[in-house]
């Protein structure tokens, strides 16, 4: 079986799939223009997608006061310190940046509505080669 998506209630899916595809260059797939905004976004790859709504059957989680360990979205980047200092003049803040022995670099940040997102550069890649389209 292969992962189609993971979704995600938010408080303001609209405002933030533009966020994700201005700034982590998302794109979207399918999206509603009323209640509840699902909104499908796929990184470049076409094979990995994320869904965001905002669904008043349950609560929007308190993204902004869990632990990022306990739910991020992770993306693979070329220079983390070069996205980094892009993504926080685009209003997302830092959590930690770290240099992990393996040569790995990791930098945790909160988008604009507070859910973690994590700039993974990996000292040995775990994705396979993917050809940008």
């Amino acid at each position: 079986m292969k992962l189609e998506h993971f979704a995600l209630n938010v408080e303001a899916p609209v405002a933030m799939a533009e966020w994700y595809v201005t700034h982590l260059g998302l794109k979207v797939v399918k999206q509603l223009k009323e209640p509840p905004y699902m909104t499908f976004l796929a990184d470049d790859s076409d094979r990995i997608m994320i869904e965001i709504y905002l669904n008043p059957a349950d609560e929007v989680p308190p993204y902004r006061d869990m632990n990022p360990l306990l739910v991020h979205l992770a993306f693979v980047s070329e220079d983390p310190a070069l996205d980094k200092e892009r993504l926080e003049k685009a209003g997302a803040s830092v959590v930690s940046d770290q240099r992990l022995e393996d040569g790995s670099h990791l930098v945790m940040l909160r988008d604009p509505w507070g859910l973690a997102l994590q700039l993974c550069k990996r000292g040995t890649p775990m994705l396979a080669a993917t050809e940008r389209r």
